[in-house]
């Protein structure tokens, strides 16, 4: 199930994740959950989702922050 915005995004991203880093979540989100084959497979939509994130952000003392 794509996400058409962050409000629709889990509470608990919303809560952790800067919203710079909730874009790029459901943008990776949605790309990968367009070329998936089976519903089944929303596990590997959302590991290339944190993917995404993890390549511009890290986290710091609990905290989302942009890799410099």
């Amino acid at each position: 199930m794509p996400y058409r915005s962050n409000r629709d995004l889990p509470e608990n991203l919303r809560r952790i994740l800067p919203e710079h880093a909730q874009d790029i979540y459901r943008a990776a989100f949605n790309h990968a959950w367009a070329g998936l084959e089976r519903a089944e497979d929303e596990a590997a939509a959302r590991r290339i989702a944190w993917g995404a994130v993890k390549r511009s952000f890290r986290k710091v003392e609990g905290r989302w922050v942009p890799k410099p």
